[in-house]
């Protein structure tokens, strides 16, 4: 097992790459934020479920490099992503006069770091910000490689920017404040990376799962830190998602459908991403890319991950229907036509398209406990 000594994973994009440091006790150390550039302030971004956790710490850390450090505190949930919330960052940032200088930190989940980005891509055409990512979702997935944005009630994440980080701190300690819940949802989003990109990682997945749903320190150490090196990789190669990047995206067509057509915060991200992982790989058995054992291996590590795998209705009278309707609107569909990530046998991922008649049998396949 690895050790629990602080890591290092670089994000390669030239003039703007960037580290991520994972380990213990990071983000209330002010050596952790030592390299980055000097400002008149600094603002902390969190939420009502985080901040009371970690925001005064942060604040107490930056206040060795700020001379001023004001928090600004959003409401905790993805139904909370939208233009009103995001306003709140800019009511607070015109309010205490920052300038192009002044330092925004991400504290708190994918939605505050989502939202924090954004805001930060927007403000004055562009400030500086960095993620303090404190859920296992966060760390492993939406802190690293520059995509913020907020949702419509159309679709998820319609609205944003790609816009880089200064940097990603990853304090595991953090990790052991989160609900159970929290922690699964984490989770399907670390599982992701072994199908589409690295065998080795799922199996040692499905020989940690219990050490991870028990938060042992090394085993969410090498999680996130093998999660971010297979991020780092696919970033580097495609940082706008033309190509390549695209595969980070497995279950998330599903997923995003499940989202929308629940309302957001029905489930949670993950939730919804694992029971979408759970779909495509039907899909990609249905397309004769890989076998039943690899789709039951699949489902049984997302259950044991205490995530969903059962497909809920979105709509009485037709729920594939539904599902077809919100996966057009999705931001990897091309002329209307739905593209799904799909899995090989040998853990690598590409993007195709399936006739509606497969995609409707696959949603209602999976809408059964037929696994």
């Amino acid at each position: 097992m690895p050790t629990l000594d602080t890591q290092t994973v670089n994000i390669p994009l030239d003039q703007r790459s960037y580290d991520i440091t994972i380990g213990n006790g990071l983000f209330d150390n002010p050596l952790t934020y030592a390299q980055l550039p000097s400002a008149r302030c600094a603002f902390i971004v969190s939420n009502t479920t985080v901040a009371p956790l970690y925001a005064a710490r942060l604040q107490s850390a930056l206040q060795a490099k700020y001379a001023q450090v004001y928090t600004v505190i959003l409401p905790d949930g993805e139904e909370y992503k939208t233009w009103q919330t995001l306003n709140l960052i800019f009511d607070a940032l015109l309010k205490h006069g920052a300038d192009r200088k002044s330092v925004l930190f991400a504290l708190g989940g994918g939605v505050v770091g989502d939202m924090t980005g954004f805001a930060a891509a927007s403000f004055m055409r562009g400030v500086p910000f960095v993620q303090v990512p404190t859920t296992l979702l966060s760390q492993v997935d939406s802190s690293v490689g520059g995509k913020t944005g907020i949702n419509h009630p159309m679709g998820k994440n319609m609205i944003g920017a790609f816009y880089q980080p200064l940097q990603v701190v990853c304090d595991l300690q953090t990790l052991h404040t989160l609900p159970q819940r929290e922690l699964s949802a984490g989770l399907a989003e670390v599982i992701k990376y072994g199908p589409i990109a690295d065998m080795a990682f799922f199996e040692w997945l499905e020989a940690h799962i219990d050490a991870l749903m028990a938060r042992d320190s090394a085993a969410l150490a090498y999680a996130v830190k093998r999660s971010c090196e297979i991020k780092a990789w696919v970033v580097g190669q495609d940082e706008r998602e033309s190509g390549l990047r695209a595969i980070l995206n497995f279950g998330h067509t599903f997923g995003h459908a499940i989202e929308a057509g629940l309302g957001y915060g029905a489930w949670l991200h993950g939730e919804a991403v694992g029971c979408g992982m759970v779909m495509a790989a039907h899909l990609s058995l249905q397309l004769g890319r890989i076998d039943q054992t690899l789709v039951s291996r699949l489902v049984r590590l997302i259950q044991k991950a205490g995530l969903p795998t059962v497909a809920p209705p979105l709509d009485k009278a037709d729920s594939a229907g539904r599902y077809l309707e919100l996966m057009r609107v999705d931001k990897k569909a091309e002329a209307g036509a739905i593209r799904f990530v799909l899995i090989n046998q040998t853990g690598v991922a590409d993007m195709a398209s399936a006739p509606d008649a497969l995609v409707r049998h696959v949603i209602d396949l999976c809408s059964q406990e037929l696994h």
